[in-house]
């Protein structure tokens, strides 16, 4: 009886094996596919959306179900928010860590430890597995906390706590000038490095180039204090501004409907998926930074009332359900406006 579980249990270790080995090689297939199948801006449109995952998380979910909005685990929606995934859904399969407890090799007690106290074994990673969440659309219960945010379009609401918070964001000073030429804005990497903003835009504008040259400033600084060996090409250069500046845009409600990215399978044929796939993540890395610094700058602009609030949405429910997406749409200032409420509900697997 015991060889039989232990066969059955080493048929479905390799299963699983076999699964998640076929995930990364659809994971290598995809980084192609976001450049060459013309669905790059709905993947810009997950990442905005997903932006604190993981560059192959991201995929995934671009690729299983792209209108994904809020995930969580089946139990999660249970018994975190009191809903439960309707009979006859698809999960989204994503990569999960798995972290083990386990004290370095070679290790010894120092002579300053109590010797009556064991010492905590260290968290490492031991690799992945397969996991299963699904779409609050495919869910039905409870209703989840809803911010009631319109969509921002020609002038914004609390542009000022936004453009404040992108100038917290930015290492350079924002100014705001007469640009010739027709440009909307620049980045000066010459002394006194600055930030350029064309004046007299709209305030949607404003912040889409805002955010454009914020991006250029961060991954494209030859400054010394900058880990950039050299330069990518100016392709390239305005190819990962334009998509960070979609994908926080995006984030915070701006109209996307004028980004164009009709070259980018030019763009992106010749090059190999290594590279494909490193600027993928520096986009990724860039746009989280600058939307996770604007959040924590809106967070400050809340109510105290409304500060405790979110406190307690915020506070971490549990390990399988930490984050449920992006927050019901705190991802779009959530916090900015004095009639909005933050809101950090759900599941992450990184």
């Amino acid at each position: 009886m015991a060889g039989k579980r232990d066969k059955r249990g080493s048929e479905a270790a390799d299963r699983r094996g076999e699964e998640l080995q076929q995930t990364l090689e659809r994971l290598e297939k995809g980084v192609r596919d976001v450049f060459s199948s013309g669905r790059y801006a709905e993947y810009l449109a997950v990442m905005s959306r997903f932006h604190d995952y993981s560059l192959n998380n991201c995929l995934l979910i671009a690729m299983q179900k792209p209108g994904a909005t809020l995930v969580a685990g089946y139990r999660a929606w249970q018994d975190k928010f009191g809903r439960h995934v309707r009979k006859g859904e698809r999960g989204i399969r994503i990569l999960c860590p798995v972290v083990v407890r386990a004290r370095p090799a070679g290790d010894s007690p120092r002579e300053e430890d109590d010797p009556g106290e064991e010492k905590a074994p260290e968290k490492r990673l031991a690799g992945f597995r397969m996991g299963t969440v699904f779409d609050v659309s495919q869910t039905e219960g409870k209703e989840l906390p809803s911010l009631g945010i319109d969509e921002l379009r020609g002038d914004v609401e609390g542009y000022e706590a936004v453009m404040g918070a992108i100038r917290k964001a930015s290492r350079y000073p924002i100014v705001f000038e007469d640009i010739e030429g027709g440009a909307k804005g620049y980045f000066s990497r010459a002394e006194p490095k600055r930030i350029a903003v064309q004046k007299g835009m709209s305030q949607a504008q404003t912040l889409k180039t805002a955010v454009h040259e914020l991006a250029h400033s961060v991954m494209h600084d030859d400054g010394p204090s900058s880990e950039r060996a050299s330069l990518p090409d100016r392709g390239t250069r305005e190819v990962q501004a334009e998509s960070v500046a979609y994908v926080v845009s995006s984030w915070l409600g701006l109209d996307t409907s004028d980004y164009s990215f009709g070259y980018i399978a030019s763009w992106s044929d010749g090059r190999d998926v290594g590279e494909l796939r490193a600027s993928l993540d520096e986009i990724r890395s860039a746009s989280h930074g600058i939307i996770d610094t604007i959040e924590k700058e809106a967070s400050k602009a809340r109510e105290p009332g409304e500060r405790e609030r979110a406190k307690e949405i915020e506070r971490e429910p549990g390990r399988g359900s930490r984050r449920l997406a992006e927050r019901v749409g705190t991802a779009r200032l959530a916090s900015i406006g004095e009639r909005t409420h933050a809101s950090r509900v759900g599941e992450h697997e990184r």
